[in-house]
């Protein structure tokens, strides 16, 4: 990894919490087609609602996607199997949009070359 590449931060894309029933996402991704805004919602409240806690899709500083998924100390309906699980099966069936999703941000916030990517 470049220099360049290790000072930058990881971002948050969006997210969602099961105990304040809230979905977050990122307004600097806004140029996202609506359809994959929408997608993503779905993908984070559905995850919420049958693992628990909070889930987080993140660029790390490369352009790749990180699954967060974390809960209260106290919270014991939450599934820690299952939460794995569920990342697996978003990774497999989402595979295509998350590829995009990474050839976005390498494109259009690191600024990437797209000739250099394809």
């Amino acid at each position: 990894m470049s220099e360049k590449a290790q000072k930058r931060e990881r971002i948050v894309l969006c997210g969602a919490n099961a105990y304040e029933k809230k979905y977050y996402f990122n307004e600097r991704f806004k140029g996202i087609p609506q359809s994959i805004q929408e997608e993503l919602h779905i993908i984070c409240v559905l995850f919420t609602a049958e693992v628990g806690g909070i889930f987080t899709i993140v660029f790390e500083p490369d352009g790749t996607l990180a699954f967060e998924t974390n809960a209260a100390e106290d919270d014991i309906l939450y599934d820690e199997v299952s939460s794995g699980l569920l990342v697996g099966e978003i990774r497999r069936n989402r595979q295509e949009m998350l590829e995009s999703l990474s050839l976005y941000y390498k494109v259009f916030i690191l600024h990437e070359e797209i000739s250099d990517l394809l």
